[in-house]
């Protein structure tokens, strides 16, 4: 019985301390049974594995059959593999990274990532045979197919996804056809349909002369096993999904744009998610699942050149009515942010990426920088900047400054040497390339606050920079904040005053500007609304920087 209490002490699973409980009360009826044999088997029942094991083999069987068990993800095997190059890398830096790649390579562990794939991507539904091809000689060839419908999207825009394919009506014959296959959906799994398949018939109704939404309603109204009668393409090529993430820089929601084939079929996401791109192929429409989605089936998304002709005509609409928000000499009019090709990049040890603060004069990044290299002066550098002036008395070459001539500050700029640079009162100051690298190469995080028009420059493969905004609040707040914690304005020289409501609404315009023109480039935000909760926010995102592999741009891995 002190078994028993154990168990349920420790809330063990109760079929085994009811076993257990039956096995202590009948030990006195089993005369053969050794204290060995009994010992034994006591503590089996007991064993934490055996335990989680029943655990595990409840929660499936129990979720099977209320249909709520998802695999996390369908391409193990691929990131298997994704991880065996990571490895062989890393296989001469320690005895882990050597027994994983040789762990990873075993058969069986490839075997059994394999069969997880295929039971994700429920390759383990049965499969109608083909029936045989009716050939006639004054007849085209035609294939029944029988999908078993699932719970795919259907919609009545003229274009429907039909167990995960479109159709629509073909402009030349007036006849039904297979428009599109979605990645993932049934009709891509089956392996049956391809496009530009003509369909004859659905359920033995022929749909000559019937329109996609006519087709639309024998779907609906149609229950479990749908038979087509299809004329086949005279190419099918196989579809392989490609392994292309993106980031996009825009928002989209289907259902807003007027444009798209399908509301139902497509894709939303928000701005800064990473996307899976599965399929390239429609120079209009691609098809995506976002990273991470436990949904099989992709969705469609405005291609690249589709969002970028949408961008130039908003952009040229914009020009009409608000010349100082486009044209500007800093303004790069041939990137148009829609959508930027990335990897993830694993943190390395002793290898930190720099930190730059980006935002408008006035935000906090000066403060908020002072305050975290105070926070540990051993780990935080700045690198020291470059002057033409001479040396002030009691200046340390290399300290305050790296003093040096005019005209080699000119050679250096013109060769791009220089992350940024500008004049005062005749005098030149910048920060250099090599001065960021070094303090890299040394161990340190090198923290920058440079202009904003330094980030084309620093967001490069060498330095591979993690960029914060530093948002200011919305002007009630930032008003506040700012004169309860007396705070100079940065645009008084002497800061000898605090912020007018002029220089409020200054930081307002130069935020916005910064945004429109850069926000594509930030890697996290942070709202300075209050410093301290903005201060702990930057400790976070450094730290997370240096333990987290993140998403960066995919020529910075290769």
């Amino acid at each position: 019985m002190t078994a028993a209490l154990v168990m349920d002490t420790v809330n063990w699973d109760p079929s085994l301390s009811k076993l257990l409980n039956s096995l202590v009360e009948s030990k006195a009826d089993i005369p053969s049974c050794t204290d060995e044999e009994f010992g034994f088997l006591s503590e089996l029942l007991q064993s934490k594995e055996l335990n989680a094991l029943v655990k595990v083999h409840n929660k499936v069987l129990h979720n099977i059959k209320d249909d709520k068990f998802y695999p996390m993800l369908s391409n193990a095997m691929d990131i298997d593999v994704d991880v065996l190059e990571v490895l062989a890398t890393k296989t001469h830096v320690s005895q882990d990274c050597r027994e994983l790649f040789q762990l990873l390579q075993r058969p069986h562990i490839q075997g059994l990532l394999c069969a997880h794939d295929a039971v994700a991507q429920k390759d383990y539904y049965p499969r109608l045979p083909d029936i045989p091809l009716e050939v006639d000689e004054d007849e085209e060839t035609v294939k029944i197919v029988q999908l078993v419908k699932s719970n795919e999207p259907l919609s009545g825009d003229g274009v429907e996804p039909i167990l995960g394919a479109t159709i629509k009506t073909d402009e030349d014959t007036g006849k039904i056809v297979i428009a599109r296959i979605m990645h993932g959906g049934a009709a891509d799994r089956s392996g049956l349909i391809h496009v530009g398949d003509e369909v004859c018939e659905v359920n033995g109704i022929s749909v000559e002369g019937k329109t996609p939404n006519c087709v639309l309603k024998i779907l609906q109204n149609s229950e479990g096993t749908i038979t087509f009668k299809i004329v086949p393409a005279d190419s099918k090529g196989g579809m392989r999904e490609s392994k292309v993430r993106v980031r996009a820089h825009f928002s989209y929601k289907a259902a807003e744009d007027p444009h798209t084939p399908c509301k139902e079929a497509g894709l939303d996401f928000s701005k800064g998610d990473v996307l899976h791109i599965v399929s390239q192929d429609d120079i209009y429409w691609w098809q995506a699942r976002r990273e991470g989605d436990r949904n099989m089936r992709a969705g469609l998304i405005p291609s690249r050149a589709l969002q970028e002709r949408r961008i130039i005509v908003e952009r040229q609409q914009k020009e009409k009515t608000d010349e100082d928000t486009i044209k500007n000499d800093d303004f790069d009019r041939e990137e148009i942010p829609t959508y930027e090709e990335v990897a993830k990049l694993y943190p390395r040890p002793g290898l930190y990426r720099p930190v730059v603060l980006i935002g408008p004069p006035g935000v906090g990044r000066n403060e908020l920088k002072r305050r975290i290299m105070a926070s540990d002066p051993d780990k935080y550098k700045t690198p020291v900047p470059y002057t033409s002036r001479p040396p002030r008395l009691g200046e340390v070459n290399g300290k305050e400054y790296h003093f040096t001539s005019r005209e080699r500050m000119e050679e250096d700029i013109q060769a791009g040497k220089f992350i940024e640079y500008g004049e005062y009162k005749g005098n030149l100051y910048g920060t250099n390339t090599e001065s960021v690298s070094s303090l890299v190469d040394a161990g340190y995080v090198c923290l920058l606050n440079p202009h904003y028009q330094a980030l084309k420059m620093l967001r490069s493969q060498k330095l591979k920079p993690y960029v914060i905004y530093i948002k200011p609040p919305r002007f009630e707040i930032l008003k506040e904040t700012r004169n309860e914690a007396r705070a100079r304005s940065t645009f008084d020289e002497n800061n000898s005053r605090g912020f007018t409501d002029v220089e409020f609404n200054e930081i307002l315009h130069s935020a916005a500007r910064i945004e429109f023109l850069y926000s594509h480039l930030f890697d996290e935000v942070i709202v300075n609304a209050d410093l301290s909760m903005a201060f702990e926010q930057l400790v976070n995102a450094i730290q997370r920087v240096e333990t987290d592999p993140l998403w960066v741009p995919a020529s910075w891995v290769q």
